[in-house]
């Protein structure tokens, strides 16, 4: 009977074990706007392109880690622009930590659920010098 009590528990455990997996995702959607609207904006991490906006504003939706993003737009007419998005802790990872002690805060780092980013950013490209848009 013991043994069935633990093993109970155990998948109760672990059911709670990724609570930032099932309430934040391993991938989040980010909105990108630019001024002037229309650019070309790529999303990267580590030299690799997650994904791609062509036409600002738009959304792509990027898996989630404990690394930073860049986005860089470009737009004829325009400098080269872009936003260095920072990776942080999403709120439900401090409560799985406190539910799931080590075994649910190291799903969560695994999966990437535990992170985020700044989800609507706006990118603003200055007009080349000597031209007016």
């Amino acid at each position: 009977m013991l043994i069935v009590r633990a093993v109970i528990a155990a998948g109760l455990l672990a059911g709670l074990a990724s609570c930032s997996t099932v309430i934040e995702g391993k991938s989040q959607e980010l909105t990108i706007n630019s001024v002037p609207a229309g650019a070309d904006c790529a999303v990267t991490r580590k030299g690799v392109v997650l994904g791609r906006v062509t036409l600002t504003p738009g959304t792509v939706t990027i898996e989630k880690n404990r690394h930073d993003i860049n986005i860089v737009c470009h737009k004829p007419g325009y400098e080269t622009a872009g936003f260095y998005n920072e990776s942080d802790v999403a709120a439900a990872a401090f409560g799985n930590v406190v539910i799931g002690g080590v075994v649910g805060g190291g799903v969560d780092l695994a999966t990437g659920s535990a992170n985020k980013y700044t989800s609507e950013v706006t990118v603003v490209l200055p007009p080349l010098k000597g031209k007016t848009p």
